[in-house]
């Protein structure tokens, strides 16, 4: 019932929308005259607000279509390395014959496409030959596909190095390095040729009893069966995922956006002064971010409940309680695998400490390669998007990468 309100919500606010739209089109029609009456500005303000206020659960594109390489301008395609039901190893292939480190960015299934590591993507790609998991939306995916849970998570990671072949790295942002490190370790212990080199965690939750914060005391707060009831939903039938149990992106971003309700409506704000002033700069950087901050995608339910359960409620890992399979996950069998773990100084999602908690578990794991970076000055975001990510993050990820390569 839960979606089903939703997507009649929708339905009913697509015509005001449209004439939102049409109402902006009017006001900046006029504006480009040269002769914009009294207050004119202020309504196509406000329309524009309104047709942008809508949800979109399409990824949006990467848009990444070349890229500098010294003083040469590289062309950039993208290509599908592999492909399952629930995602697509996305390769950004460039147009050149010089051979890089081969990279896997693994990116959070957590309410958002693939495409909010852009920016990640964009620094990394100079130097190394990319590639990103690029999960699908699980409203999209037929129940004939079956169920994607945590183990299957673990799965795509070492299906997707084993496609990407020996000598490959992994970087993991955010929620996915409980199963980045999960998966490395299985890959250890069945001594598959395509363990990473080197394993990158950015801002991840290994163990999230180390200084929590509201989001992990929130996942404490309620019982497994609470999430379930209140949480997940079935898809509607006119989608390809129909009767597909999911947790909606939709609840995700209104969660997200709740815990910084003040600085959203601030920006709103500050995007209405833009649009009524001109400010035609200010008001597209605000609709690009908006725009790909309300690009939402649904999560398997399985998925979502074990992670909830195994990752922040009983602390599976970090306990050594962690099972792929059934079968016990050791990080400590991870011997050759360089690791290096991420914080930001100001995470207020995933607390200083949580990812660095990785180290003390690999300790198979020589010290002479495992490195650990605070950043300073940056939240969880700042950690892998941004100035301070491509200044004094990367340059970190990139000689880890190199000394292993």
């Amino acid at each position: 019932m839960l979606y089903q309100l939703y997507q009649a919500q929708a339905d009913l606010m697509l015509p005001l929308r449209t004439l939102a739209r049409y109402g902006e089109g009017i006001a900046r029609a006029w504006d480009l005259n040269g002769y914009t009456p009294p207050g004119l500005r202020h309504f196509g303000a406000a329309c524009g607000l309104i047709a942008d206020s809508a949800m979109t659960h399409k990824r949006p594109p990467f848009a990444i279509e070349s890229v500098r390489m010294g003083d040469d301008l590289v062309g950039v395609e993208e290509v599908i390395a592999d492909d399952t039901p629930f995602a697509s190893l996305l390769r950004f292939r460039k147009e050149t014959n010089v051979v890089q480190p081969r990279v896997m960015v693994v990116a959070p299934m957590s309410g958002h496409f693939a495409t909010l590591l852009r920016g990640t993507v964009n620094v990394l790609l100079p130097d190394h030959d990319v590639y990103i998991t690029d999960w699908k939306n699980a409203r999209d995916i037929p129940l004939s596909a079956g169920v994607f849970d945590l183990d299957a998570f673990v799965d795509h990671l070492i299906r997707f190095m084993g496609a990407m072949g020996p000598g490959s790295h992994m970087i993991a942002v955010c929620q996915p390095a409980v199963a980045a490190l999960a998966a490395t370790a299985a890959m250890a212990e069945t001594r598959d040729p395509a363990i990473p080199r080197s394993l990158t965690l950015m801002a991840g939750p290994i163990d999230t009893r180390v200084n929590p914060t509201k989001v992990n005391d929130l996942a404490k707060s309620r019982s497994i069966e609470w999430f379930e009831k209140n949480l997940i939903a079935k898809v509607p039938w006119r989608h390809a995922g129909a009767g597909r149990r999911v947790y909606p992106g939709f609840i995700q971003l209104a969660a997200f956006m709740s815990m910084n309700l003040d600085r959203h409506l601030q920006a709103h704000l500050g995007q209405f002064r833009a649009m009524v002033g001109g400010d035609r700069v200010s008001a597209r950087a605000h609709k690009r971010f908006y725009d790909e901050y309300g690009a939402v995608m649904d999560l398997p339910a399985d998925f979502y409940l074990e992670t909830v359960q195994r990752v922040f409620q009983d602390h599976d890992l970090p306990l050594g309680k962690l099972t792929w399979h059934g079968q016990p996950v050791r990080p400590e069998a991870i011997r050759r695998t360089a690791l290096l773990t991420v914080e930001g100084e100001r995470d207020d999602i995933c607390a200083v400490g949580q990812t660095m908690a990785a180290l003390d578990l690999c300790r198979g794991v020589p010290n002479s390669r495992k490195r650990h970076h605070l950043q300073t000055g940056v939240g969880h975001y700042g950690v892998f998007s941004g100035s301070r990510w491509a200044r004094e993050v990367y340059p970190r990820v990139r000689a880890m990468i190199q000394l292993m390569s």
